[in-house]
């Protein structure tokens, strides 16, 4: 695993002449099934409008479906040198977004991911990749290349306004009744479920992204069970029901979203990746915000001052800002010492947050 840890400014290059998601698709269905290509999903995540948001591209005409996809594309060993290097020329080429911070995922490699039947096309095995950036460092609108945020996709995971009520009205009525149609499996059903969904008493794991994600995929509550063309459960709900539960994405890109947000709610407790998604001077408000965010849960402000300022992850940039309707608050931005001081310099918020989940 390898990761970049410096934020770099994300620039422009001149807009392709085809498209290039299209053309690397048409290449890779093209190929010997019996064949393996490498591919490289790319998570690209940016703070906008108080919401973690990902960078997606629409599926091309020639491609069937609808649901929109993570930046993706072959690894060319002729043409690129690293894996990180093919990404990154990827995602420029897709969405003209160069990257900053990256570090990889995990790999997925599920017979048939990118095809209807697991018999078309060749085995495809991808790198997911996790990629920061500023929002002032991104302009898309040269390309189909858009923002969504993370929560179109994960409605179940923001707690900021009080716990999502399609928990309670939707899911776990659904989850409750695919547990006691389990033969033989309705204990351990119902331990997956209590721990993915507090159910029980238990408590809610904010890291649990893509365990919840792949529970309800199990239980054929979630569009890409019906798209994939797998045999629903009996109690799986239909489409319109389904399409309830977050927006769908093309082959297994939500699970892979999943799995980068998970990543990135769990690196936020001990590497200070939060700062890779701050601009460089801020408040300390506009950081609560972006944390808030990002796991998906309230915090206590005095207290998530105090953790912050005697963390010593910040120092005083100096000047001030105003405030619409208030006194101008102070600008502050990351201290880079600390990591030479500590190996794990995170924002632990566990114990400043102010909601029961």
């Amino acid at each position: 695993m390898r990761a970049s840890c410096s934020a770099y400014r994300c620039g422009l290059r001149p807009k392709l002449d085809e498209c290039d998601a299209a053309r690397q698709q048409t290449q890779m269905t093209a190929l010997d099934p019996n064949s393996v290509v490498i591919g490289l999903n790319a998570c690209v995540m940016a703070m906008r409008f108080d919401a973690p948001h990902v960078l997606t591209v629409p599926p091309a005409p020639v491609l069937e479906g609808r649901a929109e996809a993570l930046p993706f594309g072959p690894f060319d060993p002729q043409h690129h040198r690293t894996l990180d290097l093919g990404l990154r020329s990827l995602v420029e080429a897709q969405t003209h977004v160069m990257l900053g911070y990256v570090e990889q995922l995990y790999t997925f490699g599920d017979r048939g991911r990118h095809a209807l039947q697991p018999s078309e096309g060749p085995r495809v095995v991808s790198v997911g990749y996790l990629a920061l950036t500023r929002t002032s460092d991104v302009d898309t609108g040269s390309t189909a290349a858009h923002w969504r945020s993370c929560y179109d996709f994960f409605p179940w995971e923001d707690f900021r306004q009080g716990r999502p009520e399609i928990i309670d009205a939707l899911i776990r009525p659904a989850l409750s009744a695919w547990c006691e149609a389990g033969e033989g499996l309705a204990d351990l059903r119902q331990d997956r479920l209590s721990m993915c969904f507090a159910a029980d008493g238990a408590q809610w794991d904010d890291e649990k992204v893509l365990e919840r994600y792949e529970l309800l995929y199990e239980a054929g509550l979630v569009l890409e069970a019906r798209v994939d063309g797998r045999d629903l459960p009996p109690t799986a709900p239909k489409a319109e029901v389904q399409a309830m539960l977050g927006q769908a994405m093309r082959f297994d890109h939500r699970r892979i979203l999943a799995t980068a947000i998970g990543r990135l709610r769990g690196k936020l407790k001990y590497r200070p990746v939060v700062f890779e998604l701050m601009p460089e001077t801020f408040t300390l408000l506009d950081l609560q915000r972006t944390v808030e965010a990002i796991t998906g849960a309230p915090l206590h402000k005095q207290n998530f001052r105090r953790l912050v300022e005697t963390s010593g992850l910040v120092e005083p940039a100096g000047q001030r800002t105003a405030r619409a309707g208030g006194r101008p608050a102070q600008e502050f931005r990351f201290r880079k010492d600390v990591l030479r001081e500590r190996p794990a310099p995170g924002v632990k918020v566990g114990g400043v947050r102010n909601v029961k989940r």
